[in-house]
């Protein structure tokens, strides 16, 4: 990896998430009430939920919240009907990226997803033009300075599918999505935990961007990032240090 590292990208990403806490209790929301839509109100059968809810405490959401969330999914409250919508496109320097949404109005959505793409110098693109180029994962990342071996053994021993050392130090551990919430407990119950971990779009090949076409690229994903509908925003891009 080199030209860049990828803790100091992980932690450029989680900063700027973190700046925009104004829009996380709707996006956690959302998901809360999909998931429990899709898959039960029971965290224990459903393990998109159970993610879900971790994620809401995370972000220290009232418990109330979360539980009205749950019953408008299931239909024990009204509420607004979401549905799923995932659109692809291009950034600068032919970056890949994908946009996860969840919706009332795809004729909305679509619109201005497309804008913000045009906007700031990007394509959207069809149905599965990138999605081929991105493995659906949980990723676990270990801040520089964890005993590699340990943890190698410890993640390997509970289920992991691969455990990377980048050449910064980071370590990072990669599962199966369904496997994700049971390796991190598992992790956590052998003394690691992890600095960042989600289920996520992971690119398989990854574009390095610097200068002024990283500066283009943020201004894009974070336009993107911006819109109510949007849910999360993966890209190949990846910043030199």
């Amino acid at each position: 990896m080199a030209g860049h590292s990828k803790w100091a990208n992980i932690q450029h990403r989680k900063g700027r998430q973190d700046a925009k806490r104004g829009k996380v209790f709707t996006k956690l929301i959302k998901e809360v009430t999909v998931a429990a839509k899709m898959g039960g109100g029971d965290p224990a059968s459903n393990p998109r939920l159970r993610m879900a809810i971790d994620k809401a405490r995370g972000e220290s959401m009232p418990k109330d919240n979360i539980e009205n969330a749950i019953k408008r999914g299931t239909g024990q409250l009204e509420g607004v009907s979401y549905e799923e919508a995932r659109y692809e496109g291009y950034g600068i320097g032919g970056a890949a990226v994908i946009v996860d949404c969840l919706t009332d109005n795809k004729v909305r959505t679509v619109a201005d997803v497309r804008h913000a793409f045009s906007k700031y110098g990007g394509n959207l693109g069809t149905d599965g033009c990138v999605a081929f180029q991105f493995s659906h994962c949980g990723q676990l990342m270990f801040a520089p300075g964890v005993d590699e071996e340990a943890l190698m053994d410890a993640a390997l021993e509970c289920g992991a599918e691969d455990v990377i050392t980048d050449d910064d130090g980071s370590i990072e551990v990669v599962t199966s999505p369904a496997d994700f919430s049971t390796v991190k407990d598992a992790l956590e119950a052998a003394g690691f935990k992890a600095e960042f971990g989600e289920v996520t779009m992971k690119p398989m090949n990854e574009t390095e961007l610097t200068g002024d076409d990283e500066a283009k690229m943020q201004r894009l994903l974070d336009a993107l990032d911006s819109l109510d509908d949007v849910q999360e925003v993966y890209t190949s891009a990846v910043f030199g240090d």
